[in-house]
């Protein structure tokens, strides 16, 4: 039987955390089938939490209905067997940035999905895709669908082919991403930090250099660049934003594909992640998150 872009209908979520929590209420609002993976029965408390007080907000604010919200709802399950995935058309994996985990998913769904055209995607910010890919018999489906944070809200996503890439995957997960979840859509070569990080990352270490070397206070740093070059956010809360570990880690992938200074970690960023000074989640980075 051949395949459409119409036919991906089963979508399974692996982790459901900030980004996979955001990527799963996104698939659910477009009314897939969309089952979500987690290690723990703790995690997968907190992350259906987090899916089910995003909805509600979003209803609150009236971006939503409550039909639209428990229709989503209604769309969403939960599992800490990995197993359960063996009937879905389409998995994403929003792990944690740690390659040898990610390598060993792949691995495991390439071994559980049984649909033969299935496709295996990565949320990945910055390790190249073919990585991944070789963890897997059928690199041809595998391919990078990086969406931003918080999902629900910023409506764009990269798209990763890589050498191997077949044809009509690719057809397919572009129909997927921009017609299905309505997402805008850039498309990237298969190299750490694709198009969007690639260009942020340096901006962000900039700034941490910059703080780091007492040139500037981290207030003042911010509101240079809200303020004088209208940006929304300013690089030192964005990286609180983001997560330190998160903002090192893509560093790190970047610095160890490219080997160019720009994208090497400042100490500061180490040592701040090694005190588990991490940003807004773990209530402190450069800003005192608790006050706020």
């Amino acid at each position: 039987m051949s395949t459409t872009p119409q036919d991906i209908s089963k979508v399974g979520v692996i982790g459901c955390g900030l980004m996979g929590s955001g990527i799963a209420e996104v698939c659910a609002r477009a009314g897939l089938d969309t089952l979500v993976y987690e290690v723990t029965t703790e995690a997968l408390a907190a992350g259906r939490n987090r899916v089910e007080q995003s909805l509600g907000k979003a209803t609150d604010r009236g971006k939503l209905t409550a039909q639209e919200r428990d229709n989503a709802l209604d769309a969403l399950s939960f599992t800490t067997d990995l197993d359960a995935f063996a009937d879905r058309d389409l998995a994403v994996e929003a792990a944690p940035e740690n390659a040898e985990m990610k390598l060993g998913i792949f691995s495991t769904l390439d071994r559980i999905m049984v649909q033969p055209d299935a496709l295996m995607t990565s949320n990945t910010s910055s390790i190249p895709i073919m990585k991944l890919a070789s963890a897997t018999t059928r690199p041809g489906q595998v391919m990078g669908l990086h969406f931003f944070s918080p999902a629900p809200v910023l409506d764009l996503v990269e798209l990763v082919p890589t050498l191997k890439t077949d044809d009509t995957a690719w057809q397919r997960l572009h129909h997927f991403a921009a017609d299905v979840l309505g997402r805008r859509v850039v498309v990237s070569q298969d190299r750490a930090g694709f198009v969007v990080n690639a260009l942020l990352i340096p901006y962000l270490l900039s700034a941490i250099r910059m703080f780091e070397s007492g040139f500037a206070l981290a207030q003042d740093i911010d509101d240079g660049m809200v303020r004088g070059c209208a940006h929304s956010m300013g690089p030192l809360q964005l990286a609180d934003h983001i997560g330190l570990d998160t903002t090192l880690a893509i560093a790190e992938s970047l610095y160890a594909e490219f080997k160019e200074p720009l994208y090497a970690p400042p100490p500061l960023l180490s040592r701040m992640v090694e005190a588990g000074h991490l940003g807004r989640k773990a209530g402190r980075g450069f800003y005192d998150h608790s006050l706020r």
